[in-house]
């Protein structure tokens, strides 16, 4: 077998492939020795079949699947011995030209070839937030739980601050859903002073228009759908059946026991500064998605490479189940472009600062998993046995294998870029990080 590979331009090449009448003839030979053996033809004894006519039946077949099989290892051989770091696979390129009369077989096969380029994780720096909790949310955090924790009291009529259980109706929309709302929650004034003096038994009428200050809440207490939830306009009927107060709860030592188990905070100050650190370890995993999002970004944008991008669009048309018109392919080409380039800049990234993940490492990472949730649930001194027998289970699941991998590497990721990208911190509230990052 002779396999030559002759470059086109520096994304694409063709290689050859010359497969001689001495390259498979022993594998034909062998494979109708055995059809001779065991097939069944009308006329001959099993076995007694003459090789005339095994190869008259047979022959062209066994000599196609031969010279395939050859085919397609010496193709594979080749290009793993050559190292060529190709995108997508072969395509053939003179198929319908194979005259499988002749002794000598001639293939040709188009290449689309990696391109070389470099990555540079610190041309261009990128925003990296720093989200703290601030004063206004430690304020209202407390305050949340104070009211959670407090009791209900029974009133006989609506005042600030007060919880009004009622049922809403509107025939027409369909609504007549049974909700409890907070005054303070609402934003139209005109509905507020509507239910200002309000008692148990009245039945008032509210414009939804502007009653809430999200949409969402449209949903909920309306019990509507998002899409009938949007800009609705309508009068209900609010029939009011409850008004309570809420009687916040007291600041002291049952409910810092109640919140974060018995003497681990002691002041309202302590309250604050846990709360603080629980919420900014929240903060830190959604301003690390943000970080890792921005940088691959600025990596596609600032890492200059060509693609091949015809033979990319002809191998994207017949590598599906089904075939694509080269229209179809083109425009899938353009929907799939931005994630290829980012393969490859990835790719790129863990070969040469070695951060692919090895068996171990996934399963330390799994191992730290089991601990964390074996905690959670009172267990903090699993012994190593019963850890091995959990993280091997794990381990054995292809599914939860390749979840694994998935945050392992992510996490790798983003540990290198932390380290060497060019990142510029940016310290905000959660809310000022909410406007910018997701405006």
């Amino acid at each position: 077998m002779d396999i030559k590979k002759k470059d086109v331009d520096a994304l694409n090449a063709v290689v050859t492939v010359v497969i001689s009448k001495d390259d498979y003839q022993d594998k034909v030979t062998k494979v109708l020795s055995n059809y001779q053996k065991t097939a069944n033809i009308p006329g001959f004894r099993k076995g007694h079949i003459p090789m005339g006519m095994v190869k008259k039946q047979y022959g062209k077949g066994v000599l196609v699947e031969e010279v395939n099989k050859l085919l397609q290892d010496g193709l594979h051989n080749f290009l793993t011995q050559e190292k060529l770091d190709v995108l997508g696979n072969p395509l053939p390129k003179n198929e319908t030209e194979i005259n499988w009369d002749n002794d000598e077989f001639t293939f040709e096969f188009d290449l689309g070839l990696s391109p070389s380029f470099k990555v540079d994780v610190a041309k261009k720096a990128v925003t990296a937030y720093k989200i703290v909790a601030d004063k206004e949310m430690l304020d209202n955090q407390v305050k949340s739980i104070r009211k959670q924790y407090g009791t209900l009291k029974s009133k006989t009529e609506v005042a600030k601050a007060d919880e009004i259980t009622g049922t809403f109706t509107n025939p027409e929309k369909e609504i007549d859903k049974s909700t409890t709302i907070e005054l303070d929650s609402l934003k139209g004034k005109a509905q507020i002073n509507a239910l200002l003096g309000a008692k148990p038994g009245d039945v008032i009428s509210l414009k939804t228009k502007g009653m809430f200050a999200q949409e969402q809440d449209n949903q909920k207490h309306f019990g509507l759908s998002p899409e009938d939830a949007k800009g609705l306009s309508v009068e209900v009927s609010f029939k009011i059946e409850e008004v309570n107060t809420r009687v916040m709860a007291d600041l002291n030592q049952e409910l810092f026991d109640k919140l974060f188990g018995e003497g681990n905070v002691s002041s309202e100050k302590a309250l604050k500064e846990k709360i603080k650190e629980d919420a900014e370890k929240q903060f830190a995993q959604q301003s690390d998605q943000k970080m890792l999002n921005d940088v691959v970004e600025s990596l596609i944008e600032n890492t200059k490479f060509d693609l091949p991008k015809d033979f990319l669009e002809r191998w994207i048309q017949v590598s599906g189940e089904n075939p694509m018109t080269p229209e179809e392919a083109k425009a899938e080409y353009a929907r799939s472009e931005k994630g290829l380039r980012y393969q490859l800049i990835e790719g790129k990234l863990r070969a040469e600062h070695n951060l692919q993940v090895t068996f171990d490492e996934l399963k330390a990472y799994a191992l730290d998993m089991i601990k964390g949730q074996m905690a959670q649930f009172g267990q903090l001194d699993p012994s190593e046995e019963e850890l091995n027998n959990i993280a091997s289970r794990i381990m054995s699941n292809q599914e939860e294998v390749k979840r694994l991998s998935e945050q392992l590497n992510s996490s790798k990721l983003l540990d290198f870029f932390k380290e060497n990208a060019k990142l510029k911190i940016k310290e905000v509230s959660y809310d000022k990080f909410i406007k910018e990052a997701y405006a």
